[in-house]
């Protein structure tokens, strides 16, 4: 993408972003749809949606589709019908979200389904002209099926009266730059906190350096429980904060300075998820400063709490 469309995007304007696409549309020279690495294909044309049965691919990460999902209630506003080919982590929650008719576990073949057309699911935005409107939350947009045991076994209970804090520090191999040192997080064990780990393959010794047990899954419904288990959620820019934000759960985000597109450069607010608090590195590569700003703040909420008790 563009400068110009991150920095429309980043600042909510989202009428020039879409100006910038329909440039990008008229002029780029498409390959043949659904070749290449499905992360990098473009699969809307400009066709027509309204009425249509619309297949919608998610070709991108798990919290990619997370985000965007807040986009099928729209889409439905104007298309026939809308089935969302979902990678099958996501299906539980896919398949309850508003604007979805039928829910559909991706794979590597071709999807067996009748469409009239089809999008990647972070086209959507584009193809509907998506407002502000569209793009801010004012409530939850995901919601958790029932879960038959508790997502926190009792053996990994929490302390009565602390405040329970979630961690997650590692990335996938998009953008190591996001990763956080496992060493650092140890700042954050600090008195009327109790820290658990919710970062899936962490080292029996990373989880002794930071003083948090284990209470990972690869269940995304049951990390969704775990969450609203929990006071607060820190972490790196991964799924669990998409899911955390779609949910309303209470989450900080530590951010590397070039983050993303989908966060402000600066600032602690993100129009996306307004549960979420951002915390930026100020030099890149440098987590010290970031992690002793989430420490100071994280001190002064428990000294807050202990006050109102």
């Amino acid at each position: 993408m563009s400068g110009s469309w991150t920095e429309a995007m980043r600042a909510g304007d989202f009428e020039r972003a879409w100006a910038i696409n329909d440039r990008d549309l008229a002029m780029l020279a498409y390959p043949p749809k659904h070749t290449g690495p499905r992360h990098l294909q473009r699969i809307w044309r400009g066709e027509e949606l309204r009425g249509k049965d619309v297949l919608v691919r998610c070709y991108h990460g798990l919290g990619d589709t997370i985000q965007f999902l807040r986009f099928m209630r729209p889409l439905r506003d104007i298309a026939r019908r809308v089935t969302v080919w979902c990678q099958i982590e996501l299906l539980p929650l896919v398949e309850r979200a508003a604007g979805v008719d039928r829910a559909v576990a991706l794979h590597d073949g071709a999807p067996d389904l009748d469409f009239e057309v089809d999008i990647e699911i972070m086209e959507v935005p584009h193809a509907i002209r998506a407002r502000r409107d569209h793009v801010e939350m004012r409530a939850p947009y995901v919601s958790l099926p029932a879960l038959v045991e508790p997502a926190l076994p009792p053996d990994r209970g929490l302390e009565d009266g602390s405040l329970a804090v979630g961690l997650v520090w590692e990335v996938g191999n998009w953008d190591k730059r996001r990763t956080v040192p496992p060493a650092l997080l140890r700042h954050l064990a600090v008195p009327g906190v109790t820290l658990c780990s919710l970062q899936r393959g962490a080292r029996t010794c990373e989880l002794a350096e930071i003083g948090a047990p284990d209470a990972s899954t690869p269940d995304v419904t049951v990390l969704g429980h775990l969450l609203q288990q929990l006071d607060l959620l820190i972490c790196v820019d991964t799924m669990v904060a998409h899911l955390a934000g779609a949910l309303g759960r209470d989450a900080w985000v530590l951010l590397h300075a070039d983050c993303d597109w989908r966060w402000p450069s600066s600032g602690a607010r993100s129009l996306w998820y307004p549960s979420l608090r951002l915390f930026h590195q100020r030099t890149p590569g440098d987590w010290d400063d970031v992690l002793g700003e989430a420490r100071k703040t994280l001190v002064a909420r428990c000294e807050g709490l202990q006050g109102v008790v």
